[in-house]
This record gives structure tokens, sequence and C-alpha cells, in this order.
């Protein structure tokens, strides 16, 4: 099991290829699901655990691992199962996203396999609202379901949903710019969380599923001569179906008519390839997800960057 992922910063390469690495794992039932191997920082046998009091049902216990005390999260009763009997047999995924770690316990751990973003669809249509998963592919003709972690969290644990009343106090209403985005992100909740933080900053989103929809609306926009009347920036999830923030981002500069988008990635990847990566496809700004304040005056800064560029003469000027 400890060489399961062993060679992680090898796997970095793959980012901005378009590619990716599933670790496939069971819980107590046939169907396989996956996670991204780069929010895993090990798999372990599951440790001792620890019950907490008025825990949330899904949180199994708390155990010891490396020095660190961290929850962990029974994924068969999060994914609606009957949850897991054996808890000494299982196996622990501790993941590291959303600048929390946490382990997810599971019944066996089976491989990573190697695959190309374009052959990670989205969820089939009608399913999104009350299913787990962000996404779906095949393998050995199997229909491997890629768990929506990001659902579980937010359920589990919560997130800071608002935008302090401090941020949005300082909000100039009146200046004219255009307040317009287009947020790109295969996990509803995450894209529900970005909607509601900029909607309190007064901006609108405009929402897609993954990066080949979001290329698809901006270029469609361009041949229409639209562009800047429809969105000031851009702000797009890394890891997403048929076509990645990288990716997506790498694309945008090439094409002359949508190279000067400025463009915000967000992740819930740790590492810190993610700010190399940011730099290398010429994205403008990289956060990690999700911070409701850092990213609100993150898409601020940007609009009021461009009130200053359109009206120069409002600068250090007096009210």
């Amino acid at each position: 099991m400890a060489g399961l992922l062993d060679g992680v910063n090898q796997r970095t390469q793959l980012v901005g290829k378009n590619r990716l690495e599933l670790l496939l794992f069971r819980i107590g039932v046939r169907q396989r699901f996956a996670i991204n191997v780069f929010k895993v920082r090990e798999v372990i046998p599951c440790p001792p655990l620890k019950r907490v009091p008025e825990a949330h049902p899904h949180v199994v216990g708390i155990g010891n691992m490396r020095g660190q005390t961290i929850p962990v999260i029974d994924l068969s009763r999060a994914l609606g199962y009957r949850g897991i009997e054996n808890i000494d047999e299982g196996f622990v995924i501790i993941t590291e996203f959303n600048r929390y770690v946490q382990g997810f316990l599971v019944t066996e751990v089976d491989r990573i396999i190697n695959c190309n973003w374009e052959e990670i669809m989205p969820p089939p249509k009608g399913t999104e609202r009350g299913s787990y998963m962000t996404a779906v592919t095949r393998f050995e003709d199997e229909l491997i379901e890629i768990v929506d972690v990001e659902r579980i969290l937010e359920e589990v644990v919560g997130s800071q949903k608002d935008v302090s009343e401090e941020i949005r106090e300082a909000v100039d209403m009146e200046r004219p710019v255009l307040r317009r985005v287009l947020v790109a992100d295969d996990s509803m909740v995450a894209r529900n969380q970005v909607k509601r933080a900029l909607e309190q900053v007064g901006i609108e989103s405009v929402l897609v599923r993954d990066g080949r929809e979001a290329l698809n609306q901006l270029k469609q926009w361009a041949d229409e001569d639209r562009l800047q009347d429809e969105i000031s920036l851009v702000i797009s999830d890394i890891e997403m179906p048929e076509m990645d923030g990288y990716t997506l981002t790498s694309e945008i500069r090439k094409d002359p008519r949508l190279a000067d988008l400025y463009v915000i990635l967000h992740s819930s990847l740790s590492g810190v390839f993610n700010n190399a990566m940011v730099e290398k496809v010429g994205a403008d700004h990289f956060l990690p997800k999700f911070k409701a304040d850092e990213l609100a005056q993150a898409v601020l800064d940007r609009v009021q960057s461009q009130v200053t560029h359109s009206h120069p003469e409002t600068e250090g000027a007096k009210p």
C-alpha cells in the first residue's frame, strides 16, 4: 500500500497536459469509485479511531496519523449506502484539499489509472442534483464514478459561504464597469459557492460545467464580436472533465481574440506545482478554493483595475 502513491512528484508532469491519474477504490459495494490522485496524501490501514460526541453522522471518529489528528469520514455513508461495518479491516484515504486534511474510510483500494481529461465525462443529465459524483469514466468495461468530495465536505464540514461585511461595504456599486464573469467548475456545489460569493459584491455569473463548455462559449462571444460586452474575466476550476483549467487557459492565450482575458484559476488540489503551472499556462491569478472573501477580493481588485485603466483621470482623484 505504501508504494501505491510513490512518485507523486513525477505525476505533476501530467498537469497541464489535460491528463490526470485516478485512485480507484471500493466502499463495500460492487461499484468502483475514484478520486484524483493529487488530492491524496497517502493510503493507510485504518488506525484506531476515537468517537467524537455530537459529530456529524458520517464522521466515524478521529485518528492520529503521523502526529496529526484528523477526522475520518465513512465514504459509504456519505454516498448514501449503509456504511462500512468492519472498520478495523478498512483503509483510510488521507486527503488534503480546500486547505483541510481529512480521511475517507473505504473497504478496499484497487489501483491507480492514468486518464486523459477528454475521457472524463460529466454525469448523465438528470443525476447531478441527487448524486455525489462530479464526473464518470470507463475502465475495464465498467463505469467509474468520480466522487464529488467538495459536496461531501460541504455537508460534513461546511464552509465560509458569505463574503464578510467589511468587503461588501467597501464595494463601490456606482463605478461604471462590467460586473459579469464566466465561471467554469464541474462541481455544482463549487459553482454555487462562487456564484453566491460574487452576488454579494454585485458581480453576476455565467456558469458552465467544464473547460470545453467555457471555451466554446468564449469563442461564440468572440465570433459575434460580443466578448467585451459579456464578461470582464474568467474564473476556472483546474480539475474538470473534457478539458481542465490549465488547458482552458492555454487555449485562451492561443486565440488572439481571447488572449487578453483575465483568468483566475482556483483549485482544491494541494501542492507547490500549482503556482508554477499557473505561470506556465499564462493565468493571471491562483486561489486555493474555497474562501469567499479571497475570491471576492480577487475579482474586485480586477474590476477596480479595469476602472482605473478605463478612466485614468480618476486615479488619485479626491471625492
